[in-house]
């Protein structure tokens, strides 16, 4: 989906010009990809604009922040409250938020001590992803295996692990599917170029731990709180590829995807190609919450302060 430029961005704490938010090509995340990053959805229910789970979001950022040793001027308060200010600012929901901590213009070597870090928030509009509609999507097993442990950390929402990403998701494109699926260095089901992946087989929803090279996504999580609260067995363990092609249901799920189902593997039909009760069932309540129609029984929605509840387009 091409972007939509929208006024401001957040940038150190002040806002700024979207056509200002600029790097020196000499900046060291251009030569070296030493960015950490996080995607979060602003919704519009009734109530007005809200972001989904935003303390989590920038818990993240911060947590990947840490491991690659970049010391963030801003508290996890500050930065959710970054967002919020943003969303207001630019009068854009529902909207998807990029927080962004790099290190900038100082040094030339690969290590990066000497150059600063930054932090840049932008929202901008942006819909469903992978598919516009509710039919389930076609993938791929990807000839690309997923980053291996001590290799670099899959904990870490870094910008260098979507290089890896990048192949995954060109390679499927090529081949006429809409996404990937990576195995990890084990021949296990790791995930998608950017979304986790679960799979329903007798009744019982599993999804890869994290220990298969797996993000731990915000959305994940949420489908596994749901999963729990609606009496569905749910375990994390090793997939097998060829479970797959066996199993009764399978989707993914993200930030940007949501809860997408996914309806063929390697042109093989997950059962009959249809949305299985579970995944539907996941999507009503996941769907119910973020949309205002069901209680925010998870308090998963921080509100943004603003006069209008309605949505802005640009």
């Amino acid at each position: 989906m091409a972007l939509q430029k929208t006024d401001k961005i957040w940038h150190n704490g002040k806002l700024i010009r979207w056509e200002d938010a600029t790097l020196h090509v000499m900046s060291h995340v251009v030569h070296y990809g030493s960015s950490v990053f996080e995607g979060v959805r602003c919704y519009a229910p009734p109530s007005g604009p809200a972001v989904f789970r935003a303390d989590d979001h920038m818990q993240r950022l911060l947590d990947s922040a840490k491991v690659y040793r970049m010391d963030v001027a801003f508290t996890k308060q500050e930065l959710v409250a970054a967002m919020l200010d943003l969303v207001k600012s630019n009068g854009v929901w529902p909207c998807y938020l990029r927080p962004v901590v790099l290190r900038g213009y100082g040094d030339a070597g690969v290590t990066p001590v000497n150059c600063p870090v930054e932090v840049y928030i932008a929202n901008y509009p942006w819909g469903k992803y992978l598919t516009q509609d509710d039919s389930g999507v076609d993938v791929c097993i990807s000839s690309w295996t997923r980053i291996a442990p001590n290799t670099l950390p899959a904990l870490a929402k870094a910008g260098a692990n979507y290089m890896n990403s990048q192949l995954i998701r060109m390679e499927a494109t090529i081949n006429g599917y809409a996404e990937g699926i990576a195995l990890d260095v084990n021949g296990y089901v790791s995930e998608g170029s950017g979304e986790n992946v679960f799979v329903v087989r007798n009744g019982v929803l599993q999804t890869a731990p994290l220990g298969n090279s797996v993000l731990p996504g915000i959305t994940r999580d949420s489908v596994l709180k749901l999963a729990r609260e609606l009496g569905i067995p749910t375990v994390e363990a090793g997939i097998p590829r060829e479970m797959l092609y066996i199993a009764d249901e399978a989707f993914f799920t993200g930030t940007a995807a949501e809860i997408t189902p996914i309806r063929s593997v390697d042109r093989i039909s997950v059962a009959k190609g249809d949305i299985g009760p579970v995944t539907r069932a996941l999507q009503k309540e996941f769907f119910g919450i973020v949309r205002g129609e069901k209680p925010d029984r998870f308090n998963w929605l921080t509100p943004v302060p603003v006069a209008s509840k309605q949505p802005v387009g640009v």
